[in-house]
């Protein structure tokens, strides 16, 4: 990240891979003060309009608003979704078996990092269970590994699913692992998961452009993401 010098009006920033200018919210006040009193024009009204909007309500409140930024609280939204529901489950599942929800954690984390607003209407891991599931089904993976069995799942109580805690969901033998591994790593993430955030995006849950960025940081030797804060 740039570093702001008193004397520069903007700092110089990396976004998605791509050089931008960044500018602090006094010089955006300053411009947009400028257009409101000093410059003429057809814009004059319309920057009015918005100076004595933004003097209302800080700029810098703003941006926030805009973003889903809430400065005063400890966690970020999208974590603290993802935190509830990884305290209720990590202790659910059977010694001996993994859970899909605990597996893709590391997506998920990697979806959260670059801008999904995870919550209770975006859930990866019923749309990965139900692929694998299929997957497993279809290829009669029970006589290799052996049977899968269910638990008690919880959602938060702020989830829809919450109404009918807990979920009993499945799990599956530890010696299954490196071929739901392969399985994500050949089939659901190139072939299942673009069209699982399409729907995502399409529904709001996702900003517009998300799954060209996800799908890019979750490909193979892709660079560390950056945070969402």
């Amino acid at each position: 990240m740039g570093e702001i010098v008193p004397d520069q009006i903007s700092i110089r920033i990396e976004r998605d891979g791509t050089p931008a200018d960044a500018f602090t919210d006094s010089v955006c006040m300053a411009i947009l003060e400028y257009y409101a009193f000093e410059a003429g024009g057809d814009g004059r009204e319309q920057a009015l309009k918005n100076y004595r909007l933004l003097a209302r309500k800080s700029f810098r409140d703003f941006i926030y608003t805009q973003v889903g930024f809430s400065p005063i609280s400890a966690i970020p939204a999208p974590w603290q979704q993802f935190h509830d529901r990884v305290s209720l489950t990590h202790h659910r599942v059977p010694p001996g078996y993994f859970s899909i929800f605990k597996e893709i954690a590391d997506i998920i984390v990697t979806l959260i990092r670059n801008g999904a607003r995870i919550g209770n209407q975006f859930v990866p891991d019923i749309s990965v269970g139900s692929h694998w599931g299929k997957h497993w089904r279809d290829n009669n993976l029970e006589a290799a590994y052996g049977p899968r069995v269910q638990h008690d799942h919880f959602y938060p109580d702020y989830f829809p699913q919450a109404v009918s805690n807990p979920q009993p969901v499945y799990c599956y033998p530890d010696e299954a692992l490196g071929e739901f591994r392969r399985w994500m790593r050949e089939v659901y993430l190139p072939l299942k998961l673009p069209s699982y955030l399409g729907s995502k995006t399409k529904q709001g849950a996702l900003p517009p452009s998300f799954t060209e960025i996800a799908l890019r940081a979750l490909a193979p030797g892709a660079p560390p993401t950056r945070v969402l804060k």
